[in-house]
């Protein structure tokens, strides 16, 4: 409970967005979609999204987050997950009420012996932490 994040923002989370993703730069990954895994966490100003009047438009909306990432693979092919977590956290951080987020990709089919490879970024805005 010491993160300045939990103790003045509400955090919402999506987990395990399962999404057929046009990734990768190795040639069998360039013939065919993949299977990756997201999750994000937004973290939201506490005071601000207080739902005096239980509404939707009171607080930032869990379908903004999924059409973020749909809209951007629907972009077309990307070869790095690095590149996908950047053009992710780049529109989540664009929402005014979005004061912090971390973005992570997993791809669970790459290797056998593993559960899945990936990449996870974090951002806040400045004057956040």
């Amino acid at each position: 409970m010491n993160n300045p994040l939990l103790l003045q923002h509400r955090r919402l989370f999506l987990r395990g967005l399962d999404v057929q993703a046009r990734i990768g730069i190795h040639d069998f990954e360039q013939l065919a979609p993949q299977r990756l895994l997201i999750d994000i966490d937004l973290y939201v100003s506490l005071q601000d999204t207080q739902a005096q009047h239980d509404q939707l438009d009171e607080v930032v909306d869990y379908d903004f987050v999924r059409q973020v990432v749909h809209q951007r693979l629907a972009l077309g092919h990307i070869g790095l997950q690095e590149t996908l977590c950047d053009d992710i956290m780049a529109a989540l951080m664009a929402h005014p009420g979005v004061m912090a987020a971390q973005v992570s990709t997993r791809k669970p089919d790459v290797y056998p012996d593993c559960e899945a490879v990936g990449v996870e970024i974090f951002r806040a805005k400045p004057g956040v932490l």
